[in-house]
């Protein structure tokens, strides 16, 4: 595996062009299981699915961690990582085929503002800030939004992702009619940015970015939220179906609890994290893995008091500018989408 692409995200998932359809089954994200989590003798468990959000990456890292650790068979939870086969992990928490998985606030709003709106919510953060932003070639000289002007931009079509880029090019005092349009299919930004397929494209700082390290590529990046705070969404999150949490709180509760570990683990040793997840998926590239583990161990809590914490101010900021910019179907009330009753302090 190369890269993560935002596009691929959003292009599944049919955000702010209508409701999510539910999806069929997921596919295994890891090869076997702990052996934490097995044994002769051994007390049942209660068994989760967990949809991941696309291919397994850093972002996973403390759940692969959790895993392996046995932090979940201490809790009593029996754990099947699966990705979302055609459709998006918001389908299937949202159906109840997973339980719980990995979304993100912007996917969450469409769900939510969907005519047909999901059973789905935040229980905890997983990345604390937006770490997201647009790569560049360095010798283009694309230091900032303004910058898009007269370049040529990867778009994926999505109302929300072209609103975000014609506001932090506005932001800049730029013009974003001079900024053309194409529409790449690539799973490699870097690679595309070499072949000189498009000059800008958006990423997340702790895959594509660090791959551009990996390959010493000569690139440029800013992120979203050094323009407008209010782009600093979250993502990704920790989602759960809400009639389980209702059902199950205290299950809910004990898996926020080791998933938590597993990323407090992720911090203090990015590594043995790092190794952990190479080893339950190794056709990644593992030199690709610690680069971006090494970036992210600074980034699953950041300035908050502990992992998982959620900012209402901050969730409401960006759902309100969902709706001022008409990029969901329905109105949103700005404080759904998340609860902070199953993160212990």
């Amino acid at each position: 595996m190369n890269s993560i692409s935002r596009r691929q995200f959003l292009a599944a998932s049919g955000l702010a062009l209508g409701s999510v359809a539910l999806a069929g089954c997921g596919t295994s994200a890891s090869k076997g299981g702990s052996a934490s989590d097995s044994g002769a003798g051994s007390a049942a468990k209660t068994k989760i699915t967990f949809c991941l959000d696309y291919t397994p990456n850093t972002n996973h890292t403390g759940i692969y961690v959790a895993k392996e650790k046995g932090y979940y068979a201490d809790e009593g939870i029996d754990i099947d990582i699966v990705q979302p086969a055609e459709d998006t992990a918001e389908a299937m928490i949202g159906s109840g085929q997973a339980q719980l998985g990995v979304s993100y606030q912007d996917y969450i709003a469409n769900a939510l503002a969907s005519d047909n709106p999901l059973p789905i919510q935040a229980v905890a953060a997983i990345i604390q800030h937006n770490t997201s932003g647009i790569m560049s070639r360095k010798e283009d000289g694309i230091t900032s939004a303004k910058h898009m002007e007269d370049h040529v931009y990867d778009t994926w079509n999505m109302p929300v992702e072209q609103a975000t880029i014609k506001d932090v090019v506005e932001a800049d005092g730029g013009d974003y009619s001079k900024v053309k349009m194409v529409s790449v299919s690539t799973d490699d930004e870097v690679t595309s940015l070499k072949n000189k397929q498009f000059d800008c494209v958006w990423v997340y700082e702790g895959w594509a970015v660090q791959n551009a390290i990996v390959q010493d590529f000569a690139y440029n990046y800013f992120s979203f939220i050094s323009i407008d705070d209010k782009l600093d969404f979250y993502t990704p999150v920790l989602a759960a179906n809400n009639d389980f949490c209702k059902k199950s709180p205290d299950v809910v509760k004990a898996f926020v609890r080791a998933t938590k570990k597993g990323y407090e683990y992720a911090v203090k040793d990015p590594d043995g994290a790092a190794q952990i997840l190479c080893d339950a998926v190794p056709e990644l590239d593992s030199k690709l893995v610690r680069q971006s583990q090494s970036y992210l161990k600074d980034q699953y809590v950041a300035d908050a008091k502990s992992w998982g914490v959620i900012d209402k101010d901050r969730w409401a900021t960006y759902f309100k500018w969902l709706n001022d910019n008409k990029l969901v179907n329905n109105q949103l009330d700005v404080n759904s989408g998340w609860t902070m009753d199953y993160l212990e302090a």
